[in-house]
Formats: structure tokens, C-alpha cells, sequence
């Protein structure tokens, strides 16, 4: 059984990183955090601060006695399909994803990583809040 997490250096990342490891445990399942980068020079940036960031999660994994993977994909999709195209290709049994509230406008504008994940996915998606 695998239970997959989306990572990201947010309070909602962080909230689904606890809520992943909980589900991990309570199902006995290998827990598979995913970072997905778009790539590019704004990406680019952002690597030392992922790498280090992963690097802590790693070490908190080991010490909770869970079985994990880590992976970072930059593959040039956006979060939500990373993450819908990973959890079908590797037979996920859970994704746990951080949400945050936007407004209808927000929403309507920026499009949501969440909301492409919880309607386009093939297995069940536990979404929650910091």
C-alpha cells in the first residue's frame, strides 16, 4: 500500500506531511513524498531551499519508523498533474494533499492544484488544512 503526499515549504504542506504520516502508520503503507518543480530559472532558485527542506523531512521519516520514498520530478507539468500522473503510474492507494481557502475569483483565475487532484484522481484524496 502506498500512501503519497504532495511536499511544498507551506503550512499546508506541512499540515499534509503530518496528515500523510498518520495515514501511513494507521495503514501500515510506504509513504511516497513527492516534490514537483516546473523547471526553469524560477525553479532554480528555489532548489537549495527544497533540497535542504527535503533533506529535514528525511531525517523526521526516519526517526517516525515510517517506510518512505522521496522524489522530485521536474517534468515540466504543473503540481496537480504531477501528482495525478505519479499516483496512477506507481498504484497509489492515497494522495494527502495541504488546501487553503480562495475565493471564487481566485479560484476562477489561478486555477487549483487541489481541485485538479480531487476530481481527476483514481484513488481516494485526503485534503486538509494547516
Amino acid at each position: 500500500m502506498k500512501v503519497l503526499v504532495g511536499f511544498i515549504t507551506t503550512p499546508e504542506g506541512e499540515a499534509a506531511l503530518e496528515a500523510a504520516i498518520a495515514e501511513a502508520k494507521l495503514r501500515s503503507a510506504t509513504l511516497v513524498v513527492v516534490h514537483s518543480l516546473h523547471g526553469g530559472g524560477r525553479d532554480e532558485d528555489l532548489l537549495p531551499e527544497y533540497t535542504r527542506a527535503l533533506h529535514e523531512v528525511e531525517t523526521r521519516l526516519r526517526g517516525e519508523g515510517v517506510a518512505f520514498e522521496i522524489r522530485e520530478l521536474v517534468r515540466g507539468n504543473s503540481p496537480g498533474d504531477d501528482l495525478l500522473k505519479f499516483a496512477t503510474d506507481e498504484h497509489v492507494d492515497l494522495i494527502v494533499i495541504g488546501i487553503r481557502r480562495r475565493s471564487p475569483v481566485g479560484k476562477l483565475v489561478l486555477g487549483s492544484n487541489a481541485q485538479d487532484i480531487l476530481l481527476g484522481a483514481d484513488c481516494p484524496v485526503l485534503a486538509v488544512k494547516p
